[in-house]
């Protein structure tokens, strides 16, 4: 059994295979984009994050011809009317970086007054096993921070707190985040469905 990990996104491939681990020892294999020849990358046009994570799944496979998991992410701020949302990865334009995208974010921030209310993280992913969709979907709450703190992470993770911490997504240690995540919380969703599905063997 075969499940590609739809995504070009570095450090989502790395916490979605350690998300993935204990179906990988019992002989599902996790592969990811780099394992195939190139193909087109999908638009991701729509409105939710879900929308979003079914139209890469379904894209990547009728490209490549085996079970994929896609996701799409991105965090939301109340007084920001909540963008990013699912723009959060192209925030500040369509080649920007995680450093591009943060400082936008808090150059609009700027004229909020503190404490800042609060902003989350959502998670969907879609799995396509034959042509069948399984999906799951996870929330976090927290709050945005101007202090940038850990090392750890990647997108805005630096800079969000999370509800009931002190500190920074960034900041937590991987199996920690995956822990609690919003990603964590939709994979473990997915991977349930999955099972009774029975598309994991």
């Amino acid at each position: 059994m075969k499940l590609l990990i739809a995504t070009k996104n570095p450090g989502k491939v790395r916490e979605m295979r350690e998300l993935l681990a204990p179906e990988a020892a019992r002989g599902l294999e996790v592969v990811t984009l780099a394992d195939f020849p190139p193909v087109p990358e999908p638009v991701e046009d729509a409105a939710t994050f879900v929308e979003n994570a079914r139209i890469k799944a379904l894209a990547y496979a009728d490209a490549l011809g085996v079970m994929c998991i896609a996701d799409d992410s991105g965090i939301s701020v109340e007084p920001l009317g909540g963008r990013p949302g699912v723009r959060s990865a192209r925030y500040a334009g369509e080649n920007a970086s995680d450093e591009d995208n943060n400082a936008l974010l808090l150059f609009e921030l700027s004229t909020v007054a503190k404490p800042w209310p609060a902003a989350y993280f959502c998670a969907a992913v879609a799995a396509v096993p034959g042509r069948v969709i399984a999906e799951g979907n996870g929330r976090i709450c927290g709050r945005i921070t101007t202090n940038r703190a850990g090392a750890g992470g990647f997108g805005y993770d630096p800079y969000f707190i999370v509800e009931g911490r002190v500190e920074t997504m960034a900041e937590l240690s991987p199996e920690e985040k995956n822990r609690i995540s919003h990603r964590g919380q939709a994979m473990r969703a997915l991977v349930r469905i999955l099972r009774e599905q029975g598309a994991l063997g």
